[in-house]
Order: structure tokens, then sequence, then C-alpha cells
């Protein structure tokens, strides 16, 4: 089978493997965002560049890949008309209509989610994709809890790169207990601030974490007004 892509790896620890929907209160869709821009950059399709202090997105290279999202994110790099900063491209690559749908539809295809529906309060039909396979995201949370939670010096740049996205974002927890978790927040550190992410990839991480965060400013602000 060929490697899941960050985006597959993000979206399969966001959901809830028996009822097949996104756990309640997380941000995944910047995070989703963040996943694809760390992969374009990780293949070589895209560069960070600083001017006047922000951070632009470089097209370096049109290849296209054998996945949709991602030659569609490479498709609106190409045709912008101007460049953006590094987190608007985030924002924009989170804002791609129907992007979990999407996403989980492909990894549906490989046999590792399958596609459902269910009622909400008995009045709408939404899409649910519960888990078939569990090896994959086996595989992902034993690599996950190999770099965590012992004190190997042997991380691959992609599973790097997964820890920072998940880590600040919260899907982390929603994989691990809390509290384990809390213990380990100096390795956590050691991991998301360690020699093995490229500067740029480094910045990347940085914008997701951003974006996340006026995500959930924003969410709580607008709770707070409708009450």
């Amino acid at each position: 089978m060929t490697p899941l892509t960050l985006h597959e790896e993000v979206l399969l620890l966001t959901l809830r493997d028996k009822e097949g929907v996104a756990h309640m209160g997380l941000p995944y869709q910047f995070v989703l965002g963040g996943a694809l821009t760390a992969e374009l950059l990780l293949n070589g399709r895209i560069a960070v560049e600083e001017e006047k202090r922000k951070k632009f997105v470089k097209l370096v290279s049109k290849e296209r890949f054998d996945d949709p999202v991602l030659d569609e994110c490479l498709e609106k790099l190409e045709t912008a008309k101007r460049r953006v900063t590094l987190q608007t491209w985030i924002t924009r690559f989170a804002q791609i209509k129907q992007l979990k749908h999407r996403i989980a539809q492909r990894l549906c295809e490989r046999g590792i989610l399958k596609m459902s529906e269910d009622k909400v309060l008995l009045l709408f039909t939404r899409k649910i994709y519960p888990e078939r396979d569990p090896k994959p995201e086996r595989e992902i949370v034993a690599r996950l809890k190999q770099a965590i939670f012992t004190y190997t010096t042997e991380i691959d740049p992609r599973t790097v790169v997964l820890i920072s996205l998940t880590n600040r974002s919260g899907v982390l927890a929603k994989v691990f207990d809390k509290k384990k978790l809390k213990g380990r927040k100096r390795r956590l550190e050691q991991i998301t601030k360690g020699n093995v992410l490229g500067e740029a990839t480094r910045e990347v991480i940085q914008a997701v974490q951003a974006a996340v965060m006026i995500s959930t400013v924003a969410t709580t602000v607008a709770a707070t007004s409708a009450r």
C-alpha cells in the first residue's frame, strides 16, 4: 500500500473510530490545511521566503501528485494573482470545499474507512466514516507512541511534523491520555523544537498554530456572544 499522506494521517487521528465523525471541538480544518502545506513543502513543490518579516510561499515545482486535493492546492498556487503569506495559504487550503469528505473518500477507496450515513436530531442526514481497517491508524499511533513515550533519537521528519501538527491543536490529546501527555511535555518540546525539522517546515508549524489559536478565539467569542 502507498504510504499515507500527512493529511490522511491527521484525518484518521481526528475521526472517532466507530462513530466516523470528528472529535468535538477540534479545529481540524486548519490542521488539515497545515498538513497539506507541509506535504507540499516536504515534496519540494513550494518554498518559504521571508520579506519584511513576513513569510511568503513560492511555487517551486508544478509537478502533480496522484492526489486530487494536493493537485488542487498546486493549481491554486499556480493561478494566484499575487503572493500571499504562508498563514494565508494554510487558511485557504483549510477552506477547500468538502475537504474532510474528499480526504475521507480517498481513505475509503483504500479500504481504510467506509462511508455511511446517519441522522442528526432525526432531521438532517450526514456522511460518516467509520473505520474499516484499523491497522493503518494503529501503525500511526505506534509510531507516535515510540517517539513521545521513549527517548529514541531515531524519529523521521514526517513523524516530527505530524506530532507538531497534532500537539497544540488538541488532536494528540484525543489519541493519548491527557495526563500522560502532560508528563511528556518536555519530551514533546524536544521533538518539536529539535533539529529534525527544517526551518521552512518549522515556519509551517508555527503558522498552523497561529491559525488554530485564531480559530479557537473566534469560536469562543462567537459562543459567548450567542448566550
